[in-house]
């Protein structure tokens, strides 16, 4: 018998079969500083409202932000979407850009938006979703500490 008769021959079989739309989960992290501060009340208001977040010298976070892509496994690569192309756009898009940042001054896509979890995870959605390619964003988790987070299913909710 030949030495190629023996060897065994790639399957054919490219994919599991038909399936549903299967969710991809990529982390993210990264280390910012911030203030609530809403400029169109007092100091009162401020202090009311957001308690020791609104102190004037701000405060940081140890953040983990998860991307969640939606779609159908290719038939070719059975991906939705690569991990590491996933990781590069989280990265390029928002980790990179926020990293070591007060996220009050010197974001450019941040600048005269409160900077709460909520406000926080919809603009990084404004940021990513445009970017992705062969799925669709599904989810944005935004942690902000282990016990506090924020989900996000975009401007037509979850479908």
């Amino acid at each position: 018998m030949s030495a190629s008769a023996r060897r065994p021959q790639p399957s054919r079989r490219r994919s599991a079969g038909p399936a549903g739309p299967v969710h991809v989960t990529r982390q993210v992290h990264f280390n910012a500083a911030h203030r609530l501060h809403n400029p169109a009340f007092g100091r009162a208001w401020n202090e009311r409202t957001y308690g020791l977040c609104a102190s004037p010298h701000g405060h940081g976070h140890n953040y983990i932000l998860e991307a969640t892509v939606a779609g159908i496994p290719d038939a070719d690569t059975g991906y939705v979407i690569d991990l590491v192309r996933l990781k590069d756009i989280l990265h390029r898009a928002v980790a990179d850009r926020v990293d070591h940042k007060n996220l009050n001054v010197d974001v450019d896509f941040l600048r005269g938006v409160i900077p709460t979890t909520e406000n926080l995870v919809v603009a990084f959605w404004n940021e990513i979703a445009p970017k992705v390619q062969g799925g669709r964003l599904h989810a944005l988790r935004l942690y902000e500490t282990p016990r506090n987070f924020v989900d996000y299913f975009g401007p037509e909710g979850a479908r």
